[in-house]
């Protein structure tokens, strides 16, 4: 049979028709087998094939999804990430024959990605799925996506990972050419990773844009046709498969290949092999790299010389660094059924108890069903359909697929204009769209233009492979991407309906109100017609959202002229149509506008008149839902300004002699989105062959990762009799509890139980640190969200059914939600809130400093994300011990929590974690309350009881990163050196203590950054609020302590008339200064971080293009900052600071390592096999690490702080130094032999081969004491922004990075991390919003809850987000003499988030310089996250005045919290105006 592959895929077709024969024997006996059986009526059975093999797929289950299903086959590595289609972890091909769009043509083979969470389970009858698992394995091979992801570093936590392979893996399968850079970065759009930053799987799968000939070699057919271990080696041979940052076994870190390095401006320093002093030292000097040429890994400099390890990698080097795509043992690819192709498409109605699911296959069935059945649900993509029946309990009894109804499938051109049938997807669509624009003469297509634009940011691209148009239209949306073109364009809709005539409908007069259209019950759309277009007709989209790809819009339009010339000439708007979505309850016209600009030239008089009008027009209620009145406006003033503009250049385009009517400046409101595709450089210490510690070898779970076998809570197999749990939760943010009814929900179908306060046997009360809160609701709900209980059930259906069967009785009461609300209503946690008091701070600010200033700033919180939600499993065993397997940083916490509320001793109960999808700090304190709630039923049922939260349960109900508000007066020199500041600092706890306290602390200890402040007073208070308990997020309070500095340093800046690096540089530490909290800072490593990083670059001639390209540009801005980090490494709670960790060597030579840490992405359990493999002289490959238990290491502290890697490190190397001890004799006796034989001898001579090592910090004190930290890692970062100034939307162009990590354990990790940890916090700065249903927010319904619960509100930085330029390296010849346990290495995983913040002032950089355009001068205020209204609002915007003081007597800052300052609607200048 065909295959639809390509070259990049790997794919010879001897291997594929070996694999296709054993298909075709295994479908011919299935169907023998199916006719002996049920004879004639065999074809009407539901067939699927999944990964080759055929299902017959089971009755009843029209409402299931396809994840479901998978899942309950076993194919665990397809992942629930959101349920909504927004993550991309449940991605997986879907393969199927599909009719011809177009009269005359043939039927093609169709490989779709899509997302499992919502297809249908009955939309992928006699359809292909290929899961992750189906295109290889650990044992018959990795296919080379999965290779290439391994060996690039693309996978930490691993829970993503399955998902951007199958993406990559489909969209080779699609395309019959080898795809460019651009698709591949747009095929992963739809993919959400919150560990890596983007850059390593860019980098992987970029070599997939190129032909990999080697994959065409002799050798790899003879691979693939023998597949015998002799093959493979000859595959392997004839490609180089050895870097210097390959994988975990040990052939990946011994390649003495040089790297060349190619590409532009490759002037960075180069790391080497030496292992210098630390101190305040300047950068070293290197020679900038020629493109091509290579580098010496012993010095960084240009040479000729072939040994050594590579030190430098680029995007660009991807062939070199992880060799071709051909795998060690090449893997079948599978191939679509035979079987498949013989099945004709036959109707079907699939009965069940809770849905029926239809198939038609003709429009006159169809049309029958819909009379029959006017409620039914027609189902394409179900993209809406599915997330109202997950998210919104909506019961649908029929569901229609109309995949294989061949009218509403169909494509016609005609010489009018395309009219594309209602079910086509909206991928087919695009690309007949974009063979149209290419063909058709440019003046017929700019309609089509549009809407190929719109649809490149138009969700991603497995929503799009399976959304259709019609439902795109139907579901009447008032912020549809779509239909304010179909509105502008004259595009008319089809409309048919059984016993009604058939009738044609225009677009502007089928949207009549908020998810109401033009369509009766029994009717519904079967075609679009969109008209070509004529000479000087123009036709233009507009869209702003939150992020600029894979969003839902804030706001969109679409607007369409047809210019002629009068009777003087001169040319004026003949039809103008102007189409606005977002701004009202459906899409709508803006006929006055559209009448203003008609019959008149198209001038700055006309523009002002038509904005006049405009606000007439698009009219938004101050309460209007969505917010962001003022915002939405400005939009559609914004959208209409680009429009003339535009309009005018394309006339200056198309006729001679025609001049723009408005002025040069304006030119750059008319400039497209451009974003090449992201490169990297990474920079790194190289080191010998011999060593094991300092190599960048893979993840050790890597391979496990991509080819879905890594095991994750939620995939451990279950015994048989195993009960699932569904939190009861609260809908109330502060109410007495007055009664529960469960008695309808314990009626309901496969429910065993409801448990509650009353069935804790032990003690209800829980908490981190002071048990404030309680398992279970007793008499009164502080948050919604809060647990009153657990329904457990027979399945996950239907204990979630049953939750929504408990009826919760409530009596209101006043809910406190911000930090003003609590500054009102003096709510505080009292007596928690510490302070640091450093000299005397009213006399300075008083008398001892030239200048004082005063000022507040707001922080917002920041939602995990993680992308594996929070999972447990209890299992009761006899004599009451309990095992729990738990998604948690902290299994001795679970261990501590569950021996609370059961009351029984710890040493009966064991929790058990293999590792996390992500963790960031949301799993290190409320996991453990997850354990403890599972652990009630499994007492007193004593069945396995199990739990996995939805995304949106999570995020309601985890907690986030404190919100912080802060107020400041800072006193200061003429020349800006500091000389004291006066701090308030406050944070949003929520309604629990938990880990506040501390996360103030270390907010308090961090509110110097990089500088000497002289004379403090910090004080902290914890405001004790209405939402869910906050807690620890990566930096745990040292990010919004830094934020506040850096937001008065700017405003020190602007006040002095210097730039905010001036004033940083002035104050920044040096050698043996000490903090405000008396510690001595000895090998401080700030200064090099940041002049490597200012020279490199190259910041001082940058900024000078910067200024240039600014004054040049009135309506697109760029700014650039550059930031320093400093990060204190220990718990600030001293008895923390201690770690075990359990070695065993056996007599086959191998160790097993177990310690108290936790995998959760980090790459912790590579380092410690790294650092046991390097003491006891062994390979890496000869040590695995266990997981973590608490019966094995007790009593271990949160994987947290980032200190695991020093803590369990140490610990290791006791352990080690133990073992090496016993061994000595035998390493003397038998010198030279294998590690195995001595091990055996020592064994022979009953010698103990099993040690427990341990290790405490020494030196520390805590917090109140001079050394809290054991030390510092420091870092810097300069990055460069580009300002969309009529929408808020930006670019991060280049970012450059120098982290001080001493001498890395692990340079690919470590340089993962600090990417991972700057992409991360440039969201939490400049993206990513809560919505809390609060006095500002007072659409949001129910009040307290929080509206941004899921992908669809909430958004993470996605691949588009990251610099287009980013480049990190790790500061040379700085080992950490406090680390000596650790290799000389430094702590990671939280130091470099803040420098995200980079971006968050680059931009503030950028605002300024539209502000000074706008007539705007001196410093204004910008609250975090600085989110495209924020910035385009800061554009138009006078700085409002600095608030007065926040104190307990005084709170009239707290209405600043509440308001917001007057703002213009379009800062557009005053020839526009």
């Amino acid at each position: 049979p065909a295959i639809s592959g390509t070259k990049s895929c790997h794919s010879s077709a001897a291997r594929l028709l070996a694999f296709g024969l054993h298909h075709i024997r295994q479908s011919q006996r299935h169907s023998q087998q199916e006719r002996h059986v049920m004879g004639d009526d065999a074809a009407l059975v539901p067939v699927a094939y999944v990964n080759g093999k055929r299902h017959v797929l089971p009755p009843g289950r029209a409402e299931v999804t396809l994840l479901t299903y998978l899942r309950e086959l076993g194919l665990k590595g397809t992942k629930l990430g959101c349920g909504e289609g927004g993550c991309g972890a449940c991605t997986v091909m879907v393969s199927s024959l599909e009719a011809p769009a177009e009269a005359g043509g043939e039927q093609t083979l169709v490989h779709r990605a899509v997302n499992a969470c919502l297809c249908p389970l009955y939309a992928v009858e006699g359809c292909h799925v290929v899961t992750v698992e189906g295109i290889g394995s650990g044992r018959a091979g990795l296919h080379p996506v999965q290779e290439r992801l391994a060996r690039a570093h693309g996978s930490q936590c691993g829970f993503c990972t399955p998902g951007f392979v199958m993406s990559m893996y489909s969209l080779l399968r699609s395309k019959p050419e080898a795809p460019t850079e651009e698709e591949i970065e747009e095929a992963l759009a739809g993919n959400l990773c919150r560990c890596t930053g983007y850059r390593p799987i860019l980098d992987a799968f970029k070599v997939f844009a190129k032909v990999e000939e080697g994959a065409y070699t002799e050798e790899a057919i003879a691979a693939s046709l023998a597949l015998s271990e002799d093959a493979n080696n000859a595959a392997g041979d004839s490609v180089s498969s050895r870097s210097s940052t390959d994988g975990a076994d040990d052939r990946g870190a011994t390649s003495n290949d040089l790297l060349k390095v190619d590409g532009p401006d490759l002037s960075l320093a180069h790391g080497d092999a030496g292992r210098g002093k630390e101190g305040n030292r300047p950068p070293k000097e290197n020679p900038p790299i020629k493109p091509g040429q290579k580098v010496c890994p012993s010095t960084g400099q240009p040479c000729d010389c072939g040994a050594g390890a590579p030190v430098g990698t680029s995007s660009d080097d991807k062939d070199a660094m992880y060799g071709s795509g051909m795998p060690a043992r090449p893997t079948a690819e599978p191939i679509f059924p035979p079987e498949l192709r013989r099945r004709p498409p036959t109707e079907l109605t699939l009965p069940g108890p809770l849905a029926t699911w239809h198939r038609p296959t003709s429009l006159e069935s169809l049309l029958a069903l819909k009379a029959k059945h006017p409620a039914a649900k027609l189902v394409v993509g179900n993209t809406e359909v599915g997330i109202e029946m997950k998210f919104k309990a909506a019961g649908y009894p029929h569901l229609v697929g109309t995949t294989h109804v061949p009218e509403l499938n169909q494509l016609e051109v005609t010489e009018e204009g395309l009219r594309v049938g209602a079910a086509v997807p909206l991928t087919k669509m695009l690309h007949r769209m974009k063979e149209l624009i290419a063909t058709e003469p440019r003046t017929r297509t700019s309609t089509l233009r549009a809407v190929v634009e719109q649809l490149r940011w138009f969700a991603g691209v497995q929503i799009r492979n399976t959304a259709c148009l019609g439902g795109n239209i139907c579901t009447g949306s008032p912020i549809s991407d779509l239909n304010p073109i179909w509105m502008a364009c004259r595009a008319t809709f089809d409309i048919a309906g059984q016993g009604t005539k058939a009738r044609t409908v225009p677009a502007r007069g089928f949207f009549l109100g908020y998810r109401k259209v033009d369509l009766e019950p029994h009717e519904l759309l079967t075609s679009v017609f969109i008209p070509f277009n004529f000479q000087y007709e123009y036709v233009k989209e507009f869209k702003q959202a939150h992020r600029k790809d894979d969003d839902i819009a804030i706001a969109n339009g679409g607007m369409r002229v047809k210019m002629v010339q009068d009777s003087t000439g001169a040319w004026v708007g003949e039809e103008v149509e102007l189409a606005f979505g977002g701004v009202a309850a459906k899409t709508i016209k803006a006929p006055l506008t559209e009448q203003a600009l008609t019959g008149v030239t198209w001038d700055q008089k006309a523009l002002s008149a038509a904005l006049e009008k405009l606000q007439q027009d698009v009219n938004i209620t101050a309460d209007a839902p969505g917010g962001m009145v003022e915002f939405r406006r400005s939009l559609a003033a914004s959208f209409l300004f680009r429009f003339l503009v535009s309009v005018n250049n394309s006339l200056a385009a198309d006729v001679p002699d025609f001049t723009s009517a408005f002025p040069d400046d304006a030119e750059s409101a008319d400039v497209l989105y451009e974003r090449p595709a992201a490169r990297g450089l990474q920079y790194f210490d190289g080191v010998g062959d011999s060593d094991v510690v300092g190599k960048p070898y893979r993840h050790v779970a890597a391979d496990m990762q991509v080819t879905g076998e890594a095991t994750y809570v939620d995939d451990i197999p279950l015994p048989a009799n195993t009960l699932y749990a569904a939190v009861v939760p609260s809908a109330r943010p502060h109410a007495k509890l007055l009664s529960v009814d469960t008695s309808e929900a314990l009626k309901a179908e496969g429910v065993e139980a409801f448990f509650g306060a009353k069935d804790v046997p032990g003690d209800n009360r829980v908490g981190a640190v002071e048990h404030d809160e309680h398992l279970f609701a007793d008499g009164l709900v502080t948050c919604v969200g809060q647990a009153i209980g657990v329904i457990v059930a027979d399945t996950e259906a239907h204990a979630r059914a049953a939750v929504r069967l408990v009826k919760v009785e409530y009596e209101d009461l006043p809910p406190i939600m911000s930090c003003a609300d609590a500054i009102q209503a003096n709510s505080y946690f009292e007596g928690w809130g510490h302070r640091i008091d450093c000299g005397d701070v009213d006399s300075v600010l008083e008398g001892g400093c030239d200048q004082v200033l005063q000022g507040d700033i707001r922080i917002g919180g920041q939602e995990h994300f993680y992308l594996e939600t929070n999972a447990a499993i209890v299992i009761p065993k006899e004599h009451d011990e309990f095992e729990s397997f738990s998604s948690t940083q902290a299994p001795t916490k679970g261990q501590v929590v569950m021996h609370g509320v059961l009351g029984v001793p710890m040493h009966k109960i064991v929790t058990r974690t293999k590792r996390l999808g992500g963790g960031f700090g949301g799993k290190e304190t409320r996991s453990a309350f997850i354990n403890a709630m599972l652990a009630i039923p499994a007492y007193h049922l004593r069945r396995p009881i199990r739990t996995m939260l939805d995304r949106d349960e999570d995020m309601q109900s985890t907690g986030t990163r404190h919100p912080f508000y802060a107020e400041y007066k800072v006193g200061f020199t003429k020349e800006g050196v500091i000389k004291g500041l006066d701090l308030n600092i406050y944070n949003n706890a929520g309604h629990s203590l938990d880990l506040s306290s501390s996360i103030m602390d270390r907010a308090l200890l961090h509110t110097d950054n990089s500088y000497r402040l002289g004379a403090v007073r910090a004080v902290g208070h914890l405001c004790k609020t209405n939402q869910f308990s906050n807690t620890a997020f990566r930096g745990f309070g040292g990010p919004q302590g830094m934020m506040v500095t850096e937001h008065w340093i700017d405003q020190i800046a602007r006040t002095l008339g210097v730039t905010p690096e001036a004033v940083r540089e002035a104050n920044m530490y040096d050698e043996n200064d000490v903090t405000h909290y008396g510690q001595v800072l000895d090998g401080c490593q700030v200064r090099p971080c940041w002049y490597y990083v200012k020279k490199n670059a190259d910041f001082e001639s940058r900024q000078k293009e910067i200024a240039a390209f600014n004054a040049k540009n009135r309506w697109r801005k760029r700014g650039m900052t550059l930031i320093p980090t400093k990060f204190g490494i220990s718990f600030t709670t001293k008895f923390l600071n201690q770690a075990g960790a359990l070695i065993h060597i056996y007599t086959d030579g191998t160790v097993l390592c177990t310690h108290g840490g936790v995998e959760m992405g980090q790459g912790l359990h590579t380092k410690i096999a790294q650092i046991v493999a390097h003491d006891l002289g062994i390979p890496l490959s000869s040590v695995y690490i266990a997981e973590t238990a608490t019966d094995k290491v007790p009593n271990a502290s949160p994987t947290a702080a980032s200190a695991s890697s020093d803590m369990y490190g140490g610990a290791a190397t006791d352990a080690c130094r133990q073992l090496n001890e016993r061994l000595k004799p035998y390493r003397e006796k038998l010198a030279g032999k294998p590690f195995a034989e001595m091990v055996m001898a020592a064994h022979l001579d009953r010698v103990d081969l099993s040690a427990h090592g341990f290790y405490s910090t020494p030196d520390i004190t805590g917090f109140g004491g001079d050394r809290p930290f054991n030390y510092f890692t420091h870092g810097a970062a300069a990055t460069e922004v580009e300002l969309d100034v009529l929408t808020g939307d930006f670019q991060i162009r280049r970012t450059d990075i120098c982290m001080d990590l001493g001498a890395s354990l692990n340079p690919a990790i470590d340089i993962g991390q600090v990417e991972g940890g700057f992409v991360q916090g440039m969201g939490w700065t400049c993206l990513e919003e809560l919505v809390w249903g609060d006095s500002d927010h007072k659409w949001v319904r129910p009040a307290g809850s929080l509206f941004t619960r899921g992908p669809g509100t909430y958004k993470i930085p996605a691949t588009n987000s990251i610099p287009v330029d980013f480049r990190v390296s790790l500061l040379r010849d700085a080992p950490n003499f406090r680390t000596p346990m650790a290799h000389s290495s430094k702590a990671v995983g939280e130091p470099p988030f803040f420098l995200g913040a980079s971006t968050f002032f680059a931009l503030k950089e950028a605002v300024y310089a539209a502000r000074a355009s706008a007539g705007h001068t001196g410093f204004f205020q910008l609250d975090s996250p600085a989110t495209p209204e924020r910035l385009r609002m800061a554009c138009a915007a006078t700085s409002p005045p600095p608030s007065p003081r926040l104190t307990c007597a005084a709170r009239s800052a707290a209405d600043r919290l509440h308001s917001q300052p007057a703002r213009s609607t379009a800062d557009l200048p005053a020839y526009v105006v």
